[in-house]
């Protein structure tokens, strides 16, 4: 016990020496939803529709200027799920997306708001398992705009919002459709190391 005690104070010590150029992303927030083949086939029944998103990413900056970095993120978002009750049938829609977004950051160091603006792209997976049919998947690439504002509360961590805009993110398959297009928002915390 005592070695590992120690490995943890050594981590947290060493990432505070150098933190700053890596760090890790959670997300949690809501965005748009128009699960379109499922309200469609609301004519009777429950439809319970899935506005939450939840992520994590990783990311890397560069230092470009005194207090401006370029930087990068890779991540997965998992969206709330879509699902329509009728009876004892039911249809749920499951979506995650994986997105690599560029930006840019000023900085202005610890104690401070720092603020971003990037944008990217997004492949996006639908999958809808519907009772008594095979499940369909159906995913596709979009481009996205993001923006947010942080506050470094220390070396280590801070908190921020964030918001995306998904740029045409329809997906269509054999007259199956889901849209995640439009705007979402989150709250972010992000430690650095």
């Amino acid at each position: 016990m005592k070695k590992l005690t120690l490995a943890v104070i050594a981590v947290f010590v060493a990432s505070a020496a150098f933190a700053g150029n890596w760090g890790l992303g959670l997300k949690l927030g809501g965005g748009q939803n128009d699960p379109k083949t499922l309200k469609d086939l609301h004519t009777s029944g429950e439809l319970d529709e899935g506005y939450g998103i939840f992520g994590i990413e990783g990311q890397y900056e560069a230092e470009m200027t005194e207090i401006g970095r370029l930087g990068v993120r890779f991540g997965i978002d998992t969206y709330g799920d879509n699902e329509l009750k009728i009876g004892t049938n039911r249809a749920k829609e499951t979506t995650y997306s994986i997105p690599l977004t560029v930006y840019y950051r000023w900085d202005k160091g610890v104690k401070a708001f720092s603020y971003y603006v990037g944008g990217g792209v997004t492949y996006i997976n639908t999958e809808l398992d519907i009772t008594g049919y095979d499940e369909e998947h159906k995913s596709k690439f979009f481009p996205h705009i993001v923006a947010g504002a942080e506050y470094r509360i220390s070396q280590l961590f801070a908190l921020g919002v964030e918001a995306k805009y998904n740029i045409s993110a329809e997906v269509e398959k054999d007259g199956y459709k889901t849209d995640r297009s439009g705007i979402s928002g989150a709250l972010v915390g992000r430690f650095y190391f």
